[in-house]
């Protein structure tokens, strides 16, 4: 066997070496923060891999510390206990996890009360933490950089809907550009008088101005961010009877989104609830944040729409990332994590990109992240049952926390891992899931499959490949070059899985060793 490669001279491709075993990433590998909402009480603590975190633990309850605040000017005092008993949960079970201090912020309803900064001390001396209430220009940028963690790069318009507040902030580059804040929040928006035609009314006054404010900008592309907007997400999933129910990179346009508005306003709400598994207090607010949604849409008119599961609690550990993490692929970086803490032989993922990279010589930088995804998960659910393996590769790769994964993204990435553990992936219960992808990715993700299937064969260690393959896609041509090391591992099995790859090509294939 040969010695193991110093990762200092080892050539890492274009996604570069992994950065959470660095000191910085180190320091980030659990993080526990707090969002005091006008609406809810959320801890979320991250874990992992730093640019692209699992959730340790994660828990809300809803406190609706906003409600009757136009009417006031005090917080919900019934909501006020309701969230200290909530916070000091949390720095219990922080102090359990040994990850204090928690970085703790409260938003609109908390910095517009009268007695808000009475129960920021309240906090204080009754838990120890310290609680930063933040303007609404500051939410909006949180929240944008949360919008960043799972989309590096990204631009367009990001808009972030609490219960006493909506922010809207543009990127551009990856960094976070202008900001607005307004009471479009739908706790607020219930206590209009007039009924749903002055609410109607006030919304789009509000969201013109707030159009103004923007620069007049149309046509970006609109991330929302904000448990309203993801409860409506949920709604449209229903309606279309949509099949994969993951919310982060949901798109709907805004004919969809008109749709559903209908729907919504035409159902019975609980019986809606329920088929959504939405709390009560959230779809209360649901019927107020489609009015909002239709006027954001007729004003700002997106390009097209995504929703983000992460918000203001992942923009609060983005803004710890040192700039070398912040600009990492948050896929690749996940998958590294996941290969280093549960594959056999950790490491190996890098030999086999190489090894099936050369079957894709059209792919672009776009497809090759998905590839090298796909090389780095196909050997961390050894543990599950052979029966089973290959849905659970698959269910991993579809329902995980990843970022920057589309949606027919996620089913491409499942389907190679599904057919990296069987030939048999047609008539499975996934299969209404297959609908979003083409017949092209369909073979793409068999292709792929087969050949981790084949390279996973043939490996000795991490360092070796176990040789070389060679693709001509105008002569249907497959040949095989094995290192002189590997060829004892060419079996019948091996040869088998090689057979199938080309024909999965319908290649004419060809083996030879080298000496």
């Amino acid at each position: 066997m040969a010695e193991q490669a110093n990762p200092d001279t080892v050539d890492w491709g274009p996604f570069g070496r992994p950065l959470f075993e660095d000191d910085a990433a180190k320091n980030l590998s659990r993080v526990g923060v707090i969002d005091v909402g006008s609406n809810s009480v959320r801890l979320v603590v991250f874990d992992g891999a730093a640019r692209s975190p699992a959730y340790f633990y994660n828990e809300k309850i809803m406190c609706a510390l906003g409600a009757g605040l136009s009417q006031t000017g005090h917080l919900n005092p019934e909501g006020r206990q309701r969230a200290l008993s909530a916070i000091r949960r949390f720095s219990a079970l922080a102090a359990g996890m040994g990850i204090l201090p928690l970085t703790a912020v409260a938003t609109a309803a908390v910095r517009e009360a009268s007695d808000g900064k009475d129960f920021r001390d309240e906090v204080l001396r009754e838990t120890g933490i310290k609680l930063w209430i933040i303007d609404g220009k500051e939410e909006a940028r949180l929240s944008a950089q949360g919008v960043l963690l799972g989309w590096p790069g990204s631009y367009g318009l990001v808009c972030d809907i609490g219960g006493s507040s909506m922010e809207l902030a543009d990127l551009a580059e990856g960094r976070v550009g202008r900001r607005v804040t307004s009471a479009l929040g739908p706790l607020k928006l219930r206590e209009i008088k007039g009924g749903r035609k002055a609410v109607k009314a006030y919304v789009r006054e509000t969201m013109e101005q707030l159009h103004v404010e923007m620069g007049g900008v149309t046509g970006m592309r609109l991330f929302l961010v904000g448990g309203s907007w993801r409860a409506i997400a949920r709604v449209d999933m229903l309606r279309r009877d949509y099949p994969l129910t993951v919310l982060h990179e949901y798109r709907m346009s805004s004919r969809q989104i008109s749709k559903t508005a209908e729907f919504i306003r035409k159902s019975d709400l609980g019986e809606l609830r329920n088929r959504c598994n939405i709390s009560e207090s959230r779809m209360s607010l649901v019927p107020l944040a489609t009015i909002v949604l239709k006027e954001l849409m007729r004003t700002f008119k997106p390009k097209d729409v995504a929703v983000s599961s992460y918000g203001i609690r992942e923009g609060m550990l983005y803004e710890q990332m040192p700039r070398a993490l912040r600009e990492r692929d948050p896929l690749v970086e996940a998958c590294r994590f996941a290969e280093a803490k549960d594959a056999r032989m950790p490491g190996f993922g890098r030999v086999l990109y190489d090894f099936v990279k050369p079957l894709f010589p059209r792919a672009n930088w776009q497809r090759k992240r998905i590839i090298k995804a796909a090389c780095l998960l196909h050997d961390v659910s050894w543990r599950a049952h052979p029966d089973y393996r290959a849905e659970v590769t698959f269910d991993n790769a579809t329902r995980a926390n990843l970022g920057g994964l589309k949606h027919y993204e996620r089913i491409l990435l499942g389907l190679a891992l599904m057919n990296r553990y069987t030939n048999k992936s047609r008539n499975s219960r996934f299969e209404p899931l297959f609908a979003l992808l083409n017949d092209d990715q369909i073979k793409e993700a068999e292709v792929l499959g087969k050949a981790m299937r084949l390279g996973a064969m043939l490996r000795l260690n991490a360092d070796e490949g176990p040789g070389t393959l060679k693709w001509n896609a105008k002569q249907r041509a497959l040949t095989l070059k094995l290192n002189a090391h590997t060829r004892p591992l060419f079996g019948e099995v091996a040869e088998a899985r090689f057979a199938a790859l080309a024909t999965a090509l319908n290649a004419e294939a060809k083996v030879t060793f080298n000496k």
